[in-house]
């Protein structure tokens, strides 16, 4: 399963929300004198034998943040792009008192890679009353006028043959619009993995370490790799092994390139890679077929 998209809260006229907590690494260990110390880094002095990694638990990354600035009279509404590629926002009222928004709420913007656009004014519909109201934001990865070209993609894997546990419409996660168009091939820890074609790194999530069958759980819980090509299309691998995304956000990478290692984590039977092309549809986040040097594609 590929990553969710997310909804993004603001209670009150002027409060802006930050970004959903990144996962991150916590370190404990004992100095010379046994006193214990903690840290989001290790120390550069102490010994390995003394420096205990502790795992924090993890929230996807925010994709979009939501910024509201007071003006003459009025809201600003701004969305905040933290991909290194384009996205679409779609604004809303979860609730509202003597509000209207210019454009009228719903509204959709597309955000430039690590960009921001402004979605709406918010004002009185009665300047004589007091008003509130609470914003829901959602963003999906992409370009919704992308149009991608028909491209032969490489095996995105450095082994020589590649073992497709399921393809295009598998039953078990191949089902939704997000995942129909895509394989998943049988892959050891730690398998290299390589972009199968050319782009920009758009977005990338490493810090996450458990798999499972609870997609209530799991789901939206892998490590991945989003790959943003020429034409706007995007490659997701997904599944890789904790801290095993090997290129960082905003990085060129040519087809053939090692990307990441293979793992076992989010919602999944076993270790294996996960790929799909995907592309927006006016958010909806949809994968397309494609063909790949080597592999035969059966429905």
């Amino acid at each position: 399963m590929t990553p969710r998209s997310h909804w993004w809260i603001v209670a009150g006229l002027a409060v802006a929300l930050s970004a959903a907590h990144a996962g991150d690494k916590v370190y404990r260990w004992v100095d010379k004198d046994g006193r214990v110390h903690y840290g989001d880094r290790p120390p550069a002095n102490a010994t390995p034998m003394k420096v205990r990694e502790i795992p924090v638990p993890v929230e996807p990354s925010a994709i979009a943040r939501l910024r509201v600035e007071p003006g003459n009279g009025e809201y600003l509404v701004h969305a905040d792009n933290t991909l290194a590629g384009p996205i679409e926002v779609l604004l809303g009222f979860a609730r509202s008192s003597n509000v209207r928004g210019d454009p009228p709420l719903p509204a959709r913007a597309t955000v430039p890679a690590r960009g921001s656009a402004l979605v709406a004014r918010l004002r009185a519909q009665d300047p004589g009353r007091t008003g509130n109201f609470e914003l829901s934001l959602r963003g999906v990865p992409g370009d919704p006028s992308a149009r991608p070209q028909d491209v032969e993609y490489l095996l995105p894997l450095r082994q020589s043959h590649a073992r497709i546990d399921q393809g295009f419409g598998g039953r078990f996660s191949h089902t939704d619009e997000q995942n129909r168009h895509a394989l998943d091939f049988a892959a050891d820890i730690g398998t290299t993995v390589l972009a199968a074609r050319a782009g920009t790194v758009m977005q990338v999530e490493s810090d996450f370490s458990k798999a499972g069958l609870k997609q209530e759980r799991y789901g939206g819980r892998a490590n991945f790799v989003r790959i943003l090509h020429d034409d706007g299309s995007m490659a997701i691998y997904a599944h890789l092994k904790a801290d095993g995304a090997l290129v960082r956000v905003g990085q060129r990478v040519t087809s053939g390139q090692q990307i990441g290692l293979s793992g076992n984590t989010g919602f999944t039977t076993g270790p294996h890679l996960h790929f799909a092309v995907q592309v927006n549809r006016g958010m909806r986040l949809v994968s397309i077929p494609f063909r790949m040097r080597g592999v035969r594609m059966t429905p």
